[in-house]
């Protein structure tokens, strides 16, 4: 539900009630993963996804039933062999999913709703699995710990979901939790959804180059919060980067040791100039990152490897690196070039391979750790 906070927060400040569909449990190959949600209001709008369209119909219908009715129902959805018309996921996983009404006057989804809005971390947690009447019961968890709503008027339940939820929202994962009724971590109790509502990750563009244009689009598209950073003003303005976040002035080696990373941010180095990214690559290649690539040719990553290997770099420190940066897509423009690093940096986050689909063995969705960040 949170991944659709956007869209939905005009419906809370309009009144209107809708019923929100959420995948809760994946089994095999399946194009969503747990958190990914679909909301219906009574005038038939439509906002969201579960499934990519395999089963969006049906799930409609579903919300349909759940705003005439009032009632949770967890419905489950995979690919049937005797019926090909069924409702079900051609590429041949299970996934299950929970539909909720939600009403404007209930304080927990507008307390996660609004959260989410004003890009502050917060963790829905959902019963969805459990006796009917705990069934979508729901707390909006916060970063300092504190929490709006119930899962049924048992206060040390809602004690333990909301610590297990705010050390979920720290690691920045959306997962199921199991839990005992009375708030113990018995098996056979309640299952929890708990969705992980957290800032964007970063992307950190060195190099107000005619590349970066391109780049910061692709990020941004990507759901980054995109910084350009260079050194020179003339060339560093937020009217050449229309889609960046931040437009920063200033020597990208001291930009990078103000800022904070983390196991989410991308960092990449279009500088292509050695005064600027082997300072930079010195700092970048001991902090915390999910991806550091540099643009170059083979000769200067050579070359930009001899000096950091002088500096002090380790071959450990120096495999992290990925260059020169992007996929080998045959890339000539800086579109086709965004492009090529903007795939390299899903395959990396996704555990992807880069290689061709057509021909291959390897499974189309892979899950990682990264998938929920």
């Amino acid at each position: 539900m949170l991944e659709i906070a956007d869209r939905l927060r005009p419906w809370f400040e309009d009144g209107r009630d809708f019923a929100v569909a959420t995948v809760v449990a994946v089994d095999g190959s399946a194009p969503r993963g747990p958190g990914a949600a679909l909301a219906v209001d009574r005038d038939a709008a439509v906002v969201g996804s579960v499934s990519g369209g395999c089963v969006e119909a049906e799930v409609y219908e579903l919300c349909e039933q759940v705003l005439r009715d009032g009632r949770t129902v967890r419905r489950r959805f995979g690919y049937s062999d005797e019926d090909a018309f069924a409702a079900g996921l051609t590429c041949g996983g299970v996934i299950d999913i929970l539909v909720a009404p939600v009403r404007p006057a209930e304080a927990v989804f507008r307390a996660a709703v609004d959260a989410m809005v004003r890009r502050e971390a917060v963790a829905l947690v959902r019963v969805v699995r459990g006796p009917e009447d705990l069934l979508g019961r729901a707390l909006a968890v916060h970063a300092d710990g504190t929490y709006e709503g119930g899962l049924g008027g048992r206060a040390e339940l809602d004690r333990t979901a909301a610590a297990e939820a705010r050390a979920l929202l720290d690691a920045g994962r959306t997962t199921t939790v199991d839990i005992a009724e009375d708030g113990s971590h018995c098996p056979g109790g309640l299952t929890l959804l708990v969705e992980a509502g957290v800032a964007p990750p970063r992307m950190v563009v060195f190099g107000a180059v005619d590349f970066a244009s391109a780049l910061v689009s692709a990020g941004a598209f990507l759901g980054y919060h995109v910084t350009v950073c260079d050194a020179r003003p003339v060339f560093t303005t937020p009217e050449r980067f229309p889609d960046a976040d931040e437009v920063v002035v200033d020597w990208p080696h001291r930009y990078l040791r103000s800022i904070t990373t983390d196991a989410r941010t991308v960092l990449c180095v279009l500088t292509h100039d050695t005064k600027f990214d082997v300072p930079l690559l010195e700092t970048a290649l001991r902090l915390p990152a999910a991806y550091i690539g540099a643009m170059g040719s083979r000769r200067t990553h050579e070359e930009r490897n001899r000096r950091l290997r002088e500096s002090g770099l380790t071959e450990e420190e120096l495999a992290r690196l990925h260059s020169p940066i992007g996929l080998d897509l045959g890339a000539r423009t800086p579109e086709e070039t965004a492009l090529s690093i903007a795939a390299e940096i899903v395959a990396v986050r996704r555990g992807g391979t880069g290689a061709p689909l057509t021909g291959s063995r390897t499974p189309i969705h892979h899950d990682t750790e990264a998938d929920n960040s």
